[in-house]
C-alpha cells in the first residue's frame, strides 16, 4: 500500500476518533447537568441528531433541573422578561376575541363587560404570578413541580390535561382563513420553540410592540362608532351572564398557571421574589385587560356595514372592518396582526414538549426538539379539521381550563403554604424524578375528584348545565360557577386528605434541600 494511502486512512481514522471524542465530551457535559443521553435503540439515534444541532444553539435540556451554576448571570433584561414574556403571549387576536364574548355571546353591555374583564383578570392571574416565583427558587418546570403535590404517578392527570390545553390553544389560534399566514405562523412558532428558552424570550421581548400599535390604530379608527350605553338591568339572568363570562375570562388568565415556572427557571436562584411576582402580574394583566376591553368595545360598533362584516366574517371580519379606513395599509396591518398568534403559540409548543416529558422516564428520554415537531404536526391537522368551529371551541376550552386549573392551583398552593411552610428549602429539587421521595399522590387525586364534582355541579356550558349552575338565571342556560366550586371543594378536601396521607407515607417523601444535600455529600465521601 502506498504511503499516501496509509496517511489518508490514518487521517480519516483520526477524524473519526476526534468526532467520537467530541460526542463523548458532549454527553459527559450533559450527564453532569442531569441530562441522560441514551446510547442504544431508536431514541439514541434521535439524540445523535440532537448532539449535532446542539452546536447551532438549540436547547437540549428538557425537564431536568437547571442548577444555579448553569443559569444566566444576573441582568435587568432577563428580569424584565418576566413581564415581556406575558405581554407578548397575551397581545394577540385570541385576547381580543375573548373580550368580544361579553357583548356577543353573553349579551352584556360594554360597561359590565369591562368591569368583569378587570376584576376576573386580576383574580385569575394571581396563581400564575405566584408560580413564576417558584421557577428560580427550585430550578424546575411547572408541571415537574406538580409532582411534589400530586406524586410521580398521579401527576399524569394534570400532565395529560396540560398536553391537551397546549395543543388546543395552538389549534384554536391557528384557525385563520389565510393559508400563507398559517404557514408563516407554523414556521416561526416551530423555529423559536425548537431553539428553546433563550430564543423564546428573545422573540417575546419585542414582538408585542407592533401588535399594541395596531390595536391602538384600530381603536382610533373605530372609537366613534362604539356604543358604551347605560348599565343593563340587574337581576338573576344578568348575574348568570356575568358569572359565565367570568368563567371564560378566568380560563384564559389562569391558563398560564400550568406553564408559569417554565419561563423563569434560568433566573438566578436568589432573584427578588417580589420583582418576579409583580413583573409577571403586570405583564399578564396589562394586555389581558386592555385588549379584552377593546374587543368588548368593538363588538358594540353600530356602523351597519362593519356589523355585517362581523356577522359574516367573525373576529377577522370585525378587525378588517375597523382597519378598513386605512385602505392598503390597513390590509398590511391585518397580516401583521395575524402573526401575533406566534407569540401565543410559541409558549404553548415549548411547554407542550416539557409537559410531555413529565409522563415518565421513557417520555423524558425523547429529545425535547422532536416533541416540539410532534406537537406542531398535531395542531396543524386539528386546525384544518376544526376550521369552522372557532368560537364554540374557544368558549368550551376556556371554561374547561378554568375548572381543572382552579383545582391544580389550589392543591399546589396549599401544599406549598401548609405542608412546606412556604419555603423553597423544604423541597429537594433533585428528587423530581424519584418516586420514593415524592408524595403518594392519593390526597391530590382525591381532592381533584372532589373538585371535578364541584365543577360538574356548577358548570354552565353549551353542552351541559349543572344542577347548581341551573339555579342561577335562566335554567336553560344557567350561570357558570364551576371554577368557584371546583376550587372550593378541592381546597377544603386537600389539607385533610394530605394530613392523613402523610401519616402513611415515609418521611423520605418530604425530604428538604438540606437532607438531600447531606445524602449527596455522604455518597460522595464514600
Amino acid at each position: 500500500m502506498a504511503k499516501e494511502d496509509m496517511l489518508s486512512i490514518s487521517e480519516k481514522g483520526s477524524e473519526k476518533d476526534t468526532a467520537h471524542a467530541s460526542i463523548d465530551v458532549q454527553e459527559a457535559g450533559f450527564e453532569a447537568q442531569g441530562i441522560h443521553v441514551p446510547t442504544t435503540g431508536f431514541v439514541a439515534k434521535l439524540w445523535r441528531a440532537v448532539l449535532f444541532i446542539d452546536k447551532f444553539g438549540v436547547e437540549v435540556r428538557g425537564i431536568e433541573r437547571v442548577r444555579p451554576e448553569d443559569r444566566s448571570p444576573r441582568s435587568v433584561a432577563d428580569l424584565l422578561d418576566s413581564a415581556t414574556m406575558w405581554l407578548a403571549a397575551n397581545s394577540t387576536i385570541s385576547t381580543f376575541s375573548l373580550g368580544t364574548l361579553g357583548p356577543s355571546t353573553f349579551e352584556l353591555g360594554l360597561k359590565e363587560s369591562c368591569l368583569a374583564i378587570l376584576f376576573f383578570n386580576l383574580l385569575a392571574t394571581l396563581p400564575v404570578a405566584y408560580f413564576a416565583v417558584w421557577g428560580p427558587r427550585l430550578g424546575l418546570r411547572q408541571m415537574t413541580i406538580s409532582r411534589f403535590s400530586f406524586g410521580y404517578y398521579c401527576a399524569w392527570f394534570p400532565v395529560v390535561l396540560n398536553v391537551i390545553a397546549c395543543i388546543g390553544w395552538s389549534t384554536i389560534n391557528s384557525i385563520i382563513p389565510e393559508a400563507a399566514a398559517i404557514v408563516v405562523i407554523v414556521l416561526l412558532t416551530a423555529t423559536f420553540a425548537l431553539f428553546g428558552y433563550r430564543y423564546v424570550h428573545l422573540y417575546e421581548r419585542y414582538s408585542f410592540l407592533p401588535v399594541c400599535v395596531i390595536f391602538l390604530i384600530s381603536l382610533g379608527l373605530s372609537a366613534r362608532y362604539m356604543d358604551s350605553g347605560a348599565f343593563a338591568a340587574s337581576g338573576p339572568v344578568e348575574a348568570a351572564n356575568i358569572l359565565s363570562f367570568g368563567a371564560a375570562l378566568v380560563g384564559f388568565g389562569i391558563g398560564w398557571s400550568s406553564l408559569a415556572a417554565d419561563y423563569t427557571v434560568n433566573l438566578p436562584e436568589d432573584v427578588s421574589s417580589k420583582a418576579v411576582f409583580w413583573l409577571t402580574y403586570a405583564g399578564l394583566n396589562l394586555p389581558c385587560i386592555l385588549i379584552e376591553c377593546l374587543g368588548a368595545a368593538e363588538a358594540t360598533i353600530t356602523r351597519p356595514d362593519w356589523q355585517a362584516r362581523y356577522v359574516s366574517g367573525g373576529i377577522g371580519g370585525l378587525l378588517a372592518a375597523t382597519l378598513s379606513p386605512a385602505k392598503g395599509f390597513g390590509q398590511f396591518l391585518q397580516v401583521l396582526l395575524a402573526l401575533s398568534i406566534v407569540g401565543n403559540n410559541i409558549p404553548n409548543m415549548y411547554s407542550f414538549a416539557l409537559t410531555f416529558q413529565v409522563l415518565g422516564r421513557r417520555a423524558q428520554l425523547v429529545p425535547r426538539v422532536f416533541l416540539v415537531l410532534l406537537g406542531t404536526v398535531v395542531y396543524i391537522v386539528l386546525a384544518i379539521v376544526g376550521a369552522t368551529h372557532f368560537e364554540a371551541w374557544l368558549d368550551t376550552l376556556l371554561v374547561l381550563l378554568s375548572y381543572w386549573l382552579a383545582i391544580f392551583s389550589a392543591i399546589l398552593i396549599e401544599e406549598h403554604l401548609i405542608f412546606r411552610g412556604g419555603r423553597s428549602s423544604n423541597y429537594n429539587s433533585d428528587d423530581y424524578n424519584k418516586p420514593q421521595h415524592l408524595p403518594l399522590g392519593v390526597a391530590a387525586a382525591f381532592a381533584t375528584g372532589c373538585g371535578i364534582m364541584g365543577a360538574v355541579l356548577g358548570m354552565a356550558t353549551q353542552w351541559y348545565v349543572g344542577v347548581l349552575g341551573a339555579k342561577i338565571g335562566d335554567p336553560a342556560f344557567g350561570g357558570d360557577i364551576g371554577f368557584e366550586l371546583s376550587c372550593t371543594f378541592s381546597a377544603i378536601v386537600y389539607p385533610i386528605a394530605r394530613y392523613i396521607e402523610r401519616r402513611f407515607e415515609s418521611p423520605a417523601c418530604m425530604r428538604t434541600a438540606a437532607e438531600g444535600a447531606a445524602e449527596y455529600a455522604a455518597t460522595e465521601k464514600h
